[in-house]
């Protein structure tokens, strides 16, 4: 799903759209802009997401299972009840997002940005959340078992009732200094 021009320089621009419900299973969308896109329960499953701007668009309970959103621009964007178990956010800019009741087992979030994200119950069980910052995040009653969030940002988190079981906070920031 790549829209070129005669000269081979890529133009997928589609901000706004609506593709809800949209079949995209490993669709090839680096670069895409689609920004504000409604993306609702569309399957994006193993899509190649890399570097999207995806800034403020709706993917509340989308599939993006085993995609790759490295580097993709996600602030603001509503993935509520997202599935994004195994998917690479390495580096992702998830700042604002509602990711509220979202499936990020074993998601790499290495490097991520969820300042200020809303985690509530979300399911990061086995997740890697190394260097990633989550200052100001609501991870009220979030599943971080086994979570590795060495070097984190947690500066002001809510971990009211998220379970730490067996998680790695080697170097976390937890406290102002």
């Amino acid at each position: 799903m790549k829209i070129y021009d005669m000269d081979g320089v890529f133009l997928l621009e589609v901000p706004g759209a609506n593709l809800r419900w949209a079949n995209l299973e490993g669709a090839d969308l680096k670069w895409a802009y689609l920004k504000w896109a409604n993306l609702k329960e569309a399957n994006l499953k193993e899509a190649d997401l890399k570097w999207a701007n995806l800034k403020g668009a709706n993917l509340r309970g989308a599939n993006l299972k085993e995609a790759d959103l490295k580097w993709a621009n996600l602030r603001g964007a509503n993935l509520r009840g997202a599935k994004l178990e195994d998917a690479n956010l390495k580096g992702a800019n998830l700042r604002g997002a509602d990711l509220e009741e979202a499936n990020l087992k074993e998601a790499d979030l290495e490097g991520a940005n969820l300042r200020g994200a809303k985690l509530e119950d979300a399911n990061l069980k086995g997740a890697n959340l190394k260097w990633a910052n989550l200052r100001g995040a609501d991870l009220e009653e979030a599943n971080l078992k086994e979570a590795d969030l060495e070097g984190a940002n947690l500066r002001g988190a809510d971990l009211v009732r998220a379970d730490l079981e067996g998680a790695n906070l080697k170097g976390a920031i937890l406290e102002e200094t």
